[in-house]
Protein backbone atom coordinates (compact mmCIF):
# COMPACT_ATOMS: atom_id res chain seq x y z
CA UNK A 1 0.00 0.00 0.00
CA UNK A 2 1.31 3.44 -0.93
CA UNK A 3 2.01 5.64 2.07
CA UNK A 4 -0.06 8.86 2.23
CA UNK A 5 2.02 11.85 1.17
CA UNK A 6 1.27 13.75 4.38
CA UNK A 7 3.00 11.04 6.43
CA UNK A 8 6.18 11.27 4.38
CA UNK A 9 6.15 15.08 4.48
CA UNK A 10 5.60 15.10 8.25
CA UNK A 11 8.30 12.50 8.91
CA UNK A 12 10.88 14.23 6.72
CA UNK A 13 10.18 17.66 8.17
CA UNK A 14 10.42 16.54 11.78
CA UNK A 15 13.55 14.53 11.08
CA UNK A 16 15.06 17.77 9.80
CA UNK A 17 14.15 19.93 12.80
CA UNK A 18 14.32 17.32 15.58
CA UNK A 19 17.30 18.61 17.57
CA UNK A 20 16.40 22.31 17.33
CA UNK A 21 12.71 21.64 18.04
CA UNK A 22 13.64 19.73 21.20
CA UNK A 23 15.70 22.65 22.49
CA UNK A 24 12.90 25.17 21.88
CA UNK A 25 10.12 23.17 23.58
CA UNK A 26 12.24 21.94 26.47
CA UNK A 27 10.62 24.36 28.97
CA UNK A 28 7.14 24.28 27.43
CA UNK A 29 5.31 22.56 30.29
CA UNK A 30 7.11 24.69 32.86
CA UNK A 31 5.49 27.76 31.23
CA UNK A 32 1.94 26.37 30.91
CA UNK A 33 0.29 25.52 34.24
CA UNK A 34 -3.10 24.76 32.66
CA UNK A 35 -1.44 22.21 30.36
CA UNK A 36 0.14 20.55 33.40
CA UNK A 37 -3.26 20.58 35.09
CA UNK A 38 -4.88 18.68 32.20
CA UNK A 39 -2.05 16.14 32.15
CA UNK A 40 -2.41 15.75 35.90
CA UNK A 41 -6.16 15.19 35.62
CA UNK A 42 -5.56 12.63 32.87
CA UNK A 43 -3.05 10.81 35.09
CA UNK A 44 -5.55 10.60 37.93
CA UNK A 45 -8.19 9.15 35.61
CA UNK A 46 -5.95 6.35 34.34
CA UNK A 47 -6.60 3.36 36.57
CA UNK A 48 -4.10 0.86 35.21
CA UNK A 49 -2.09 -0.33 32.26
CA UNK A 50 0.59 1.43 30.23
CA UNK A 51 0.06 4.85 28.66
CA UNK A 52 1.06 5.66 25.09
CA UNK A 53 2.24 9.16 24.21
CA UNK A 54 1.40 9.02 20.50
CA UNK A 55 3.31 11.58 18.46
CA UNK A 56 5.69 12.02 21.37
CA UNK A 57 8.29 14.15 19.58
CA UNK A 58 11.40 14.57 21.75
CA UNK A 59 9.72 12.91 24.73
CA UNK A 60 8.93 15.86 26.99
CA UNK A 61 5.34 14.82 27.70
CA UNK A 62 6.29 11.15 28.02
CA UNK A 63 8.82 12.11 30.68
CA UNK A 64 6.25 14.29 32.45
CA UNK A 65 3.71 11.44 32.47
CA UNK A 66 6.27 9.10 33.99
CA UNK A 67 6.87 11.71 36.68
CA UNK A 68 3.13 11.61 37.42
CA UNK A 69 3.45 7.90 38.17
CA UNK A 70 2.30 6.45 34.86
CA UNK A 71 3.95 3.62 32.96
CA UNK A 72 4.42 5.86 29.93
CA UNK A 73 6.16 5.20 26.63
CA UNK A 74 6.37 7.19 23.40
CA UNK A 75 5.65 6.56 19.72
CA UNK A 76 6.55 8.99 16.95
CA UNK A 77 6.48 8.98 13.16
CA UNK A 78 9.91 10.63 12.96
CA UNK A 79 12.99 8.45 13.58
CA UNK A 80 14.91 11.66 14.20
CA UNK A 81 12.55 12.65 17.01
CA UNK A 82 12.71 9.16 18.50
CA UNK A 83 16.51 9.32 18.47
CA UNK A 84 16.43 12.64 20.33
CA UNK A 85 13.89 11.30 22.85
CA UNK A 86 15.96 8.18 23.55
CA UNK A 87 19.05 10.29 24.08
CA UNK A 88 17.30 12.73 26.42
CA UNK A 89 15.37 10.12 28.41
CA UNK A 90 17.33 6.84 28.21
CA UNK A 91 15.22 5.26 30.96
CA UNK A 92 12.03 5.51 28.87
CA UNK A 93 10.86 3.49 25.87
CA UNK A 94 10.38 5.21 22.51
CA UNK A 95 9.43 3.56 19.22
CA UNK A 96 8.91 4.69 15.62
CA UNK A 97 5.32 4.28 14.44
CA UNK A 98 2.27 5.86 12.83
CA UNK A 99 -0.96 6.71 14.65
CA UNK A 100 -2.82 5.42 11.59
CA UNK A 101 -1.53 1.92 12.29
CA UNK A 102 -0.13 1.45 15.80
CA UNK A 103 1.97 -1.63 16.48
CA UNK A 104 0.08 -2.25 19.71
CA UNK A 105 -2.35 -5.00 20.80
CA UNK A 106 -6.08 -4.50 21.06
CA UNK A 107 -7.14 -3.12 24.43
CA UNK A 108 -3.61 -3.00 25.82
CA UNK A 109 -3.41 0.61 27.01
CA UNK A 110 -4.82 2.20 30.12
CA UNK A 111 -4.46 5.63 28.58
CA UNK A 112 -3.33 7.48 25.47
CA UNK A 113 -2.13 11.05 24.95
CA UNK A 114 -1.93 12.80 21.56
CA UNK A 115 -0.34 16.11 22.52
CA UNK A 116 -0.46 18.39 19.48
CA UNK A 117 0.16 15.37 17.24
CA UNK A 118 -3.18 15.09 15.41
CA UNK A 119 -2.56 18.54 13.92
CA UNK A 120 -0.74 17.17 10.87
CA UNK A 121 -3.46 14.64 9.99
CA UNK A 122 -6.00 15.74 7.34
CA UNK A 123 -9.42 16.04 8.93
CA UNK A 124 -10.90 13.35 6.70
CA UNK A 125 -8.35 10.87 8.08
CA UNK A 126 -9.05 11.63 11.76
CA UNK A 127 -11.84 9.00 12.00
CA UNK A 128 -9.18 6.37 11.17
CA UNK A 129 -6.89 7.77 13.85
CA UNK A 130 -9.60 7.82 16.52
CA UNK A 131 -10.71 4.29 15.59
CA UNK A 132 -7.11 3.17 16.09
CA UNK A 133 -6.96 4.95 19.46
CA UNK A 134 -10.19 3.20 20.43
CA UNK A 135 -8.77 -0.18 19.36
CA UNK A 136 -5.65 0.00 21.53
CA UNK A 137 -7.37 1.35 24.66
CA UNK A 138 -8.70 -0.99 27.31
CA UNK A 139 -12.32 -0.67 28.49
CA UNK A 140 -12.55 2.46 30.60
CA UNK A 141 -9.29 3.80 29.15
CA UNK A 142 -8.82 7.53 28.67
CA UNK A 143 -7.53 9.59 25.77
CA UNK A 144 -6.28 13.18 26.06
CA UNK A 145 -5.95 15.37 22.96
CA UNK A 146 -4.32 18.79 22.65
CA UNK A 147 -4.50 20.98 19.55
CA UNK A 148 -4.76 24.56 18.30
CA UNK A 149 -8.26 25.98 17.84
CA UNK A 150 -9.43 27.16 14.44
CA UNK A 151 -10.78 25.88 11.15
CA UNK A 152 -7.98 26.19 8.63
CA UNK A 153 -4.99 24.40 7.12
CA UNK A 154 -1.64 26.20 7.27
CA UNK A 155 1.19 25.26 4.93
CA UNK A 156 4.48 25.64 6.82
CA UNK A 157 7.68 26.00 4.79
CA UNK A 158 10.08 27.25 7.45
CA UNK A 159 10.44 26.12 11.05
CA UNK A 160 13.08 26.11 13.78
CA UNK A 161 15.69 27.42 11.35
CA UNK A 162 15.08 24.83 8.63
CA UNK A 163 13.13 24.42 5.41
CA UNK A 164 10.15 22.12 5.95
CA UNK A 165 7.05 20.99 4.08
CA UNK A 166 4.24 20.62 6.61
CA UNK A 167 0.52 21.20 6.79
CA UNK A 168 -0.77 22.10 10.23
CA UNK A 169 -4.51 21.97 10.89
CA UNK A 170 -6.24 24.22 13.39
CA UNK A 171 -9.34 22.38 14.55
CA UNK A 172 -12.79 23.24 15.94
CA UNK A 173 -13.21 21.50 19.33
CA UNK A 174 -16.87 20.67 18.62
CA UNK A 175 -15.89 18.82 15.44
CA UNK A 176 -13.22 16.79 17.25
CA UNK A 177 -15.66 15.95 20.03
CA UNK A 178 -18.14 14.69 17.46
CA UNK A 179 -15.50 12.52 15.79
CA UNK A 180 -14.44 11.08 19.15
CA UNK A 181 -18.03 10.22 20.00
CA UNK A 182 -18.53 8.56 16.61
CA UNK A 183 -15.43 6.46 17.33
CA UNK A 184 -17.04 5.19 20.55
CA UNK A 185 -15.65 7.61 23.14
CA UNK A 186 -17.58 9.45 25.85
CA UNK A 187 -16.45 12.96 26.74
CA UNK A 188 -15.07 13.46 30.25
CA UNK A 189 -13.77 17.05 30.17
CA UNK A 190 -12.94 19.87 27.82
CA UNK A 191 -10.84 23.02 28.17
CA UNK A 192 -10.02 25.90 25.86
CA UNK A 193 -7.48 28.44 27.05
CA UNK A 194 -6.42 31.74 25.56
CA UNK A 195 -3.12 32.00 23.67
CA UNK A 196 -0.03 32.14 25.82
CA UNK A 197 3.48 33.34 25.08
CA UNK A 198 4.60 32.29 21.56
CA UNK A 199 1.02 31.24 20.69
CA UNK A 200 -1.32 32.92 18.19
CA UNK A 201 -4.64 31.12 18.75
CA UNK A 202 -6.56 29.47 21.62
CA UNK A 203 -5.50 25.96 22.65
CA UNK A 204 -7.95 23.09 23.17
CA UNK A 205 -7.76 19.98 25.38
CA UNK A 206 -10.26 17.14 25.26
CA UNK A 207 -10.41 14.23 27.70
CA UNK A 208 -12.56 11.23 26.75
CA UNK A 209 -12.92 7.57 27.72
CA UNK A 210 -13.90 4.26 26.23
CA UNK A 211 -16.91 2.32 27.60
CA UNK A 212 -16.16 0.32 30.76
Amino acid sequence: MTEPAFLNDTRTSYDTIAADYADVVDDLLARTPLDRAMLGAFAEHVTGGPVGDIGCGPGLVTHHLRGLGLDAFGVDLSPGMVEVARRRYPDLRFEVGSMLELDLPDGGLGGLVAWYSIIHVPTDRLPEVFAEFRRVLAPGGHVLLAFQVGDEALHVTRGYGHDVDLTAYRLPPATIEELLEKAGFTMTARMVREPGEREKVPQAYLLARTPS
